[in-house]
């Protein structure tokens, strides 16, 4: 059974609660990511996807000068990287996730999004179903 730590990726573009929404959606656009950790002193404070930036920034009526902790989710799902792929395949779908921080120590290590799983050990199965639970979840919110 693979481990987070097999599947993660480890080349993480991070923010530090000193930049604004401007410069993580910059970097947003610049990794072609969805979201990014606010880290400070490599301990993970929060994370802001480009929904928080459109819901609770644009939407709000922010400037782009907006600090990125009034946007950002502190409330955050993470996981071990010595927990089983399977593991982070139940957290992301029971918590409604595309992408789940991978902590030791209190230090942000690495990302496990549903591409790592469904490209490594989950079989294709086992990753739709994960997206499909997501997904489902996700699309009550907006009716």
């Amino acid at each position: 059974m693979q481990k987070v730590r097999d599947i993660m990726s480890n080349d993480i573009q991070a923010c530090t609660p000193l930049d604004n929404v401007f410069e993580v959606a910059v970097k947003m656009k610049e990794w072609n990511v969805g979201s990014i950790p606010i880290v400070e002193n490599n301990q993970l404070l929060g994370m802001i996807t480009d929904r928080d930036l459109v819901v609770r920034g644009i939407a709000e009526k922010h400037p782009g000068s907006y600090q990125v902790t009034k946007v950002m989710s502190d409330h955050l799902c993470t996981i071990s990287p010595d927990a089983s792929a399977d593991e982070a395949a139940q957290l992301m779908a029971e918590h409604q996730i595309r992408r789940l921080p991978v902590v030791e120590n209190g230090h942000i290590v690495g990302m496990v999004s549903l591409g790592d799983l469904s490209l490594n050990q989950l079989t294709d199965q086992q990753a739709g179903a994960a997206l499909t639970t997501i997904s489902e979840k996700n699309d009550h919110h907006l009716h």
